[in-house]
């Protein structure tokens, strides 16, 4: 199945609305979270119920390369570059995918499988999240 839709935490939209995030200057990772964890809940990056160090992950995620935006009017928010994590000597098992700003607050998380299950990538074989051509978010 295909990646849910992103979805902002109830304390990130504040975040972006006061100014919090500056998305095209801050910097950005990209972390694997187990089903424990309480995405719409979730404020500030910690490793509770994050994936394990194991297998070809690493806790704290991947670096984003910088958040791009563009349009006028119509604003969209996104990121060029595929995140790829190879599984190595046993399964990486994760439920969501979320962005957060570098030490800090949650931007926006997503179910790696729409149905609501958990994704499990075998060892030889890599997990890859790539944006979809609309960005990770669009204002209008």
């Amino acid at each position: 199945m295909a990646a849910g839709n992103w979805t902002f935490p109830n304390a990130a939209r504040t975040s972006l609305l006061d100014g919090s995030f500056d998305l095209d200057t801050d910097t950005f990772k990209i972390a694997l979270f187990t089903s424990s964890w309480d995405g719409p809940g979730a404020t500030t990056y910690g490793t509770t119920n994050e994936v394990a160090t194991n297998y070809g992950y690493t806790q704290g995620g991947i670096t984003i390369n910088q958040l791009v935006l563009s349009g006028t009017t119509t604003v969209k928010v996104d990121n060029s570059v595929s995140i790829v994590w190879t599984a190595s000597g046993g399964s990486i098992v994760a439920r969501y995918a979320a962005i957060y700003e570098n030490g800090g607050k949650f931007l926006c998380y997503c179910l790696l499988d729409s149905g609501n299950a958990d994704v499990t990538t075998t060892t030889g074989n890599t997990l890859t999240i790539t944006m979809n051509d609309a960005g990770i978010f669009t204002l209008a």
